[in-house]
């Protein structure tokens, strides 16, 4: 009996293959998803794979809301994830019953954002931080004063993430609030010091891993992992923990409920739980993955890299974004807009 229920399993998956030739296509962050981890996955499955960047979480949200997309995966924060879920976007794919799912990091199992992982699986998780050239600035980097009053080595040489989120989580804590405070009189703070502030920027981009290497920025607030491979380019880079607070993110491949490729898309969410494969995905853009016995496929420069290990003294500043109410959330967004003109 047992061999008959094996033997069926067997057949069921190799049905399942045999199926699965057509296409897939992902819609994720830019310079997120490694080519080879593409090929590597066209070629075991048949799938020819297609990727659409987005630039923020909020651009994401709105293109699959609009409809027509023609998007099978997405990429959610985990402060967006709920979103998601609440306006019925996403298949309940249950990735917690796929083979590969017993690879998941036990600490990103039963996330607040997605309980027992009903619906995503991790891709990638990091925090933001300040990135500085100390051929230019050699004081302390372990704060968001880098930023928001920057010393006079890096005014106009500074480049800040264009999402709201990070940049609003970085200036409350600096000010001494708590996320998602409805403190109007700190709020008016937090948005008189971003429009100060922005006055000493050069930019609010995404071209980092280029920019910040060869020169054309001295300093920026951003995601550790395009730091890492700034630093890797160029050894002046180093990367501090703002001491007064930073956000810690995960992102998570879910899939979208009109799909037109679901089972595709169900391959791919166990083919990036195989350790393996989730070291092809860090090993691109330079963060962790959150998949259990990765790290032995990782390369060497990732190994105890400092910009992915916090430090015990900054453990406690770092904290993950929980999606505030939708009154807060419009406070948080008009002093955005602001500060973006």
């Amino acid at each position: 009996m047992w061999k008959a229920v094996v033997a069926a399993a067997a057949l069921a998956a190799s049905a399942g293959l045999a199926e699965a030739a057509g296409e897939l296509n992902i819609y994720n962050w830019g310079d997120y998803t490694n080519p080879e981890l593409l090929k590597k996955f066209e070629a075991e499955h048949g799938v020819k794979v297609t990727v659409t960047d987005y630039d923020s979480n909020d651009t994401a949200l709105a293109k699959v809301r609009a409809g027509g997309h023609g998007f099978d995966i997405v990429v959610p924060s985990a402060n967006y994830i709920p979103i998601w879920v609440k306006e019925g976007l996403l298949l309940e794919a249950r990735p917690d019953q796929m083979e590969n799912f017993k690879n998941v990091d036990k600490r990103w199992v039963d996330v607040p954002w997605d309980p027992g992982r009903h619906y995503s699986v991790p891709w990638q998780w990091g925090f933001s931080g300040i990135g500085v050239n100390t051929s230019v600035y050699d004081g302390d980097i372990n704060t968001s004063a880098i930023f928001l009053d920057p010393p006079a080595e890096l005014v106009n040489k500074i480049n800040v993430e264009p999402e709201m989120t990070d940049v609003m989580f970085a200036t409350i804590k600096y000010l001494g609030g708590d996320w998602c405070t409805e403190d109007r009189e700190l709020l008016k703070k937090v948005r008189d010091k971003l429009v100060e502030a922005k006055t000493k920027w050069l930019a609010m981009d995404y071209s980092v891993t280029e920019k910040l290497p060869r020169g054309d920025y001295s300093a920026v607030y951003y995601w550790n992992g395009a730091i890492m491979r700034s630093r890797l380019a160029n050894p002046d880079i180093k990367f501090g923990f703002p001491k007064e607070g930073f956000p810690i993110f995960m992102d998570s491949v879910a899939i979208l409920k009109d799909a037109k490729n679901p089972e595709n898309a169900k391959l791919f969410m166990n083919f990036i739980m195989d350790p393996e494969n989730a070291a092809l995905i860090s090993a691109h853009a330079k963060y962790a993955n959150g998949i259990a016995g990765s790290e032995q496929y990782m390369p060497p420069e990732m190994k105890d890299a400092p910009e992915l290990v916090i430090p015990a003294e900054y453990e406690d500043a770092g904290e993950f974004l929980e999606q505030c109410s939708p009154e807060v959330s419009q406070l948080y967004t008009r002093i955005w807009t602001e500060v973006s003109k």
